[in-house]
């Protein structure tokens, strides 16, 4: 046999998860489906086209992201799966097989749904990443649903980070945060961003100098928060760029910003803010904490057929 489709997949982790209400390290959750599913060690041993993991893995990983999707399942941690507790109360109602209708509900009802939004801050990120698929498959083009794969796996994996941002170190997210705006072009090299985050670092968690002597300097402020950054906490960081007598600084958060912020933020001129969202299509762009496989994609060269021009 193939592996299943992975809508296969949704009732069994279901099941799983439910008699692991502790949670449970995806992999166990990944062999279990197999086994359930009877996809044999052959089968198990087959790779996406790009090789870069088993589809049965990936596909019990696509179930989960329709569960986590539909508020019924969640991973506290990179790795961990866990029925939250309306993932709870629906398993205790539905006790027989879920009907056909039902997988299907749970397989594409909820792909608009965007995992872990940014508190209750105004977004910051572009419309491209938070945009759901809006075209009928049935009557997609190739083109068409090769754009819409692209777009849900950038959502996927901007979702992915976000979860794992949530649960670094903060001395570790400052790091992350220089990584990222070295790679974005800031400093001749790494070694021109440098951490200076802890107690009495009055504000200021990392320095980027623009150029080789230092002159030209931005400040950067990182916090893993959970609760939305207001006001006060961008009022805060530029006093601490008067302190510097600064006029450059980035304040980036794994949460959001509320609109107050904001609106201090444009009427000082030398603040960016960078939400979480933001934060992880930034890193999918320049391909921080990610890896990308690039997809050959044939199309008809009709400059080689064309006799005339030869």
């Amino acid at each position: 046999m193939t592996v299943p489709t992975y809508d296969k997949f949704i009732e069994p982790v279901l099941r799983f998860l439910a008699c692991h209400l502790s949670g449970a390290p995806a992999r166990e959750v990944h062999e279990a489906e197999a086994q359930a599913l009877g996809v044999s060690d052959t089968d198990r041993q087959e790779l996406l086209p790009s090789g870069a993991q088993p589809i049965y893995k990936n596909r019990a990983g696509w179930a989960h992201d329709r569960l986590k999707r539909a508020g019924l399942s969640s991973s506290p941690r990179r790795g961990f799966w866990q029925l939250t507790d309306e993932g709870r109360a629906f398993v205790a109602k539905h006790s027989v097989p879920l009907l056909p209708k039902e997988v299907e509900q749970l397989a594409i009802g909820f792909m608009d749904v965007r995992l872990r939004p940014p508190s209750t801050g105004e977004s910051l990120a572009s419309p491209s990443l938070l945009r759901a698929p809006a075209i009928e498959s049935a009557v997609a083009s190739p083109d068409d649903r090769l754009g819409e794969a692209l777009s849900e796996l950038r959502r996927s994996v901007a979702a992915e980070l976000l979860e794992s941002l949530g649960s670094v170190s903060p001395s570790f997210f400052e790091t992350i945060v220089l990584d990222l705006l070295h790679r974005m072009g800031y400093g001749a090299s790494r070694a021109d961003l440098q951490r200076v985050g802890g107690s009495g670092d009055g504000g200021i968690d990392g320095v980027i100098s623009l150029d080789k002597l230092g002159l030209e300097k931005v400040y950067v402020q990182a916090k893993r928060w959970q609760g939305t950054v207001g006001r006060p906490e961008v009022q805060g960081f530029y006093g601490a760029l008067a302190g510097q007598r600064a006029n450059k600084g980035v304040f980036i958060t794994t949460s959001g910003y509320t609109s107050q912020a904001i609106e201090f933020a444009k009427s000082v001129e030398r603040i960016v803010l960078v939400d979480g969202p933001r934060m992880a299509e930034l890193m999918i762009d320049h391909e921080v904490g990610i890896s990308a496989r690039t997809v050959k994609i044939p199309k008809i060269d009709s400059d080689y057929f064309d006799e005339e021009s030869t």
